[in-house]
């Protein structure tokens, strides 16, 4: 029987389609809006809440971009980056900047098993931090190897979902405490401002909202939803560009709920962390970080509110760890194949790399939390090195767009536009930082 059939055209029937934007929505909502926005809300206060909103809006339209490409070409996001013209050693230049900020999402997701590891211990956990993070890894590794992928997809969506409302009520419950955010606060927020040390805010960029990682995810999960296989192979005819239009359809309602859900989410952990953290002068560092975190909530609702705290941190944190290394473990195969390390010619073979990664890749992360054992600073380096990265990929989508989309599948002259308006903020604060890091060697 085909894999081909034309998507759906009632709101009732695209529903029961989206998936690949929940998924990214569960791993955003994790270690870069409980640690990284939190962080900079405590650090600078309510001056970047505009830095946060445009941050997630701007990075939708790299990732339809990058999903169009997908559903209607059917190739894997590291498979059209190695097709960008330019030097190629093996690979296209591009996979190898892409496999260095993979390297250092290792530190990422190693300082999330920290995160997690700090949580048990304020649930009272006599465990070790060594046993804690080998029990975190082996069990995400353990789940994944035996494919229990669905019943831990949905059901750390409806936990990180619960959370996340949580969290909004939070942030309108803090109008009954002495913290509770002003219109003048707001105002502040919206001005435009920029602080004087802009690299935690560089940091955040890079993980607020679509970061550069999912920005790559986004079409695996679109590719395994089963879209492009919908759609078929172009043949030239009336009818392939109608099955493609319509599941780009899809596509855009997918992606735009994620973005209503991530978007609401990072902006109420931000306000969260300018109100309580800011307001009362508290740190966010790697010692004391899960302890002060909670705070967030204890000041709205008391010790119930540490409870969810604690409870919350615990899924948003794991479900990361666990819906990332589905993730990465498909673009490790997928690399290793485009390397030609092993052959991967059929989807036995591919499932079967997929597996093994699945189980190498939380091994790493527990060896390196172990090693450096500082959770911010970890997941800091990663939200770093996903924001070098996303110029990158703004290139890319141009380069799609203009060279590979099929004239017919090409969005709106306005469409287009934000894809440059964004494409140039992300090289902006890309060239921002390696400027400052430039002064900061030279001085």
């Amino acid at each position: 029987m085909s894999d081909i059939q034309d998507a759906p055209r009632t709101y009732k029937g695209i529903l029961k389609q989206l998936g690949p934007g929940l998924i990214i929505s569960a791993n955003i909502v994790g270690s870069g809006e409980l640690i990284v926005t939190t962080k900079l809300g405590a650090d600078v206060g309510f001056i970047l809440l505009w830095f946060i909103i445009v941050g997630c809006i701007i990075k939708v339209f790299v990732q339809m971009e990058l999903g169009r490409y997908a559903i209607s070409r059917g190739k894997t996001t590291l498979q059209a980056m190695n097709s960008v013209p330019g030097p190629r050693f093996i690979v296209s230049w591009l996979v190898w900047l892409w496999m260095m900020m993979f390297a250092a999402i290792f530190f990422q997701l190693s300082g999330m098993v920290g995160g997690v590891a700090q949580v048990l211990v304020l649930a009272g956990s006599n465990f070790s931090h060594t046993v804690l993070a080998i029990l975190i890894t082996g069990s995400c590794a353990a789940l994944l190897w035996v494919g229990r992928y669905k019943f831990i997809q949905w059901f750390s969506t409806i936990m990180v979902a619960s959370f996340t409302i949580f969290t909004i009520f939070a942030v309108f419950s803090l109008y009954w405490t002495d913290f509770g955010i002003t219109g003048g606060q707001i105002s502040q927020g919206l001005s435009f401002s920029l602080p004087d040390d802009f690299l935690i805010a560089f940091a955040a960029f890079g993980v607020i909202g679509v970061g550069a990682s999912e920005l790559i995810y986004y079409p695996y999960w679109c590719l395994e939803k089963g879209y492009a296989k919908s759609v078929g192979p172009d043949d030239g005819s009336e009818a392939w560009v109608t099955r493609a239009k319509g599941w780009l359809r899809v596509m855009r309602y997918d992606a735009l709920l994620s973005l209503v859900i991530y978007t609401g989410a990072t902006v109420a952990f931000y306000l969260l962390g300018a109100a309580v953290l800011h307001g009362q002068g508290i740190e966010v560092s790697n010692d004391n970080l899960m302890a002060n975190l909670s705070n967030l909530y204890s000041t709205s609702f008391g010790e119930v509110g540490l409870w969810v705290f604690i409870v919350g941190a615990i899924v948003v944190l794991y479900s990361t760890i666990f819906i990332s290394t589905a993730s990465n473990s498909r673009l490790a195969a997928d690399v290793v194949g485009l390397l030609g390390i092993v052959k991967l010619d059929t989807p036995e073979k591919k499932a079967k790399a997929i597996r093994i990664a699945c189980v190498v890749l939380p091994a790493l992360f527990c060896i390196f939390y172990l090693s450096v054992g500082k959770p911010v600073t970890l997941v800091t380096i990663g939200a770093v090195a996903q924001a070098l990265m996303l110029p990158f990929l703004s290139f890319a989508a141009l380069y799609f767009l203009y060279k590979q989309t099929h004239e017919q599948l090409r969005p709106s002259a306005a469409w287009i536009f934000f894809l440059w308006v964004s494409g140039v903020l992300m090289t902006s604060v890309g060239l921002y930082q390696v400027i400052g890091e430039l002064q900061k060697i030279l001085s």
